[in-house]
């Protein structure tokens, strides 16, 4: 008797799943050091940019802004707007979006940062004045209320390969490590600037200067991530390492160990958390961004929110590499060249 053919399996065939599908895009910072027009006092011990320095600052900087093709671009120092188009326009990118908010006639006092992205800005801030609680008397001083060089904030709005990826993007200039001597409304000091106990006093006060200013910002990063669904990425010139106790302030992920909630306000450096082997451009066990009296420090930093960390559960996206951009310290030392490396990260956003 002929066997009964066998009845249609109805199991359901497993399937693997399928590979993500990807956005990238590159986020840059970088301090240009005093771009300002030909002819145009910055700091008033300093002379202005002659028209051939200012020409080969010009090419130079456009060619390292070609070179880095961020899409998202953070710059210090800029005491002219025009200055930083002029630099945008010999870079090759096209339909640039170009800010510097309190450059747009000149700088007053000191030098702003600026954005220079390719895609759309949906919002635009300048945070100028701290908050009440922030205020920090400086011994000598008196009251530290604001940032002297105000933070910039804006909303970027990624491409719609992205997913709809909004980004909130902060670039900051802290307080340097130079001594705040004390001096006249006329400039002139009121110290004795070669007696060491009067320069480590002056130091403390840059410190002190610094640390309010991060603790301000650090109000910044939390009111922008506190259960926020976009992404935040932080782009400067710390004038610290990533370690450092006013680094810290800023992205108080150390706090994670003992509260894990902590992750939904706190930043990361993007070198420590980027999935790639590490590019060190410099051929050293780590990687800098600026030489001081020959001392290697990475001050120039990109900092970001736990979306972009690959190990966290909430991540939607991560740091694929980063470098930095450094090799001119080690060339001619012309004036109109920046003091400080450029970094770049290359970041992935997850779409499908």
């Amino acid at each position: 008797m002929p066997e009964a053919p066998q009845a249609a399996s109805t199991a359901s065939t497993a399937q693997a799943p399928s590979a993500p599908t990807w956005f990238s895009c590159q986020v840059a910072s970088a301090n240009l050091l005093n771009l300002a027009l030909p002819g145009q006092v910055f700091y008033a011990n300093q002379d202005p940019w002659s028209e051939p320095e200012f020409g080969r600052k010009r090419a130079w900087l456009g060619a390292m802004f070609g070179r880095l093709q961020a899409d998202v671009l953070g710059v210090q120092e800029v005491w002219h707007l025009d200055a930083l188009r002029a630099c945008v326009n010999d870079s090759g990118l096209r339909q640039a979006h170009v800010v510097a908010p309190g450059a747009e006639t000149g700088a007053q006092d000191t030098p702003r940062v600026g954005l220079v992205s390719r895609w759309p800005l949906l919002e635009l801030n300048s945070h100028a004045a701290f908050d009440a609680a922030d205020v920090l008397d400086i011994p000598e001083l008196g009251p530290h209320t604001r940032f002297e060089r105000p933070v910039l904030h804006a909303r970027v709005q990624a491409p719609p390969a992205s997913g709809g990826l909004v980004l909130n993007v902060l670039v900051c200039h802290l307080k340097s490590k130079r001594p705040k001597f004390l001096q006249d409304d006329s400039g002139r000091p009121q110290e004795d600037r070669d007696d060491p106990a009067i320069t480590a006093r002056a130091t403390l006060r840059s410190l002190l200067m610094r640390a309010a200013e991060a603790a301000a910002l650090r109000r910044l990063v939390v009111g922008l991530t506190a259960g926020s669904k976009d992404p935040l990425i932080l782009l400067g010139d710390l004038n610290d390492g990533p370690a450092s106790v006013t680094s810290q302030i800023i992205a108080a992920n150390h706090e994670i160990a003992y509260e894990r909630q902590a992750r939904d306000t706190a930043l990361f450096h993007a070198w420590d958390v980027q999935t790639a082997p590490a590019v060190r451009r410099d051929g050293a066990g780590y990687a800098y961004s600026h030489l001081h009296q020959g001392v290697p420090e990475m001050l120039d930093q990109i900092w970001l929110s736990e979306e972009f960390v690959a190990s966290s559960r909430f991540a939607r996206g991560d740091v694929r590499r980063v470098e930095v951009f450094n090799d001119h310290l080690h060339e001619s030392r012309e004036r109109w060249r920046s003091d400080h490396g450029f970094v770049r990260a290359l970041l992935r956003w997850r779409v499908g």
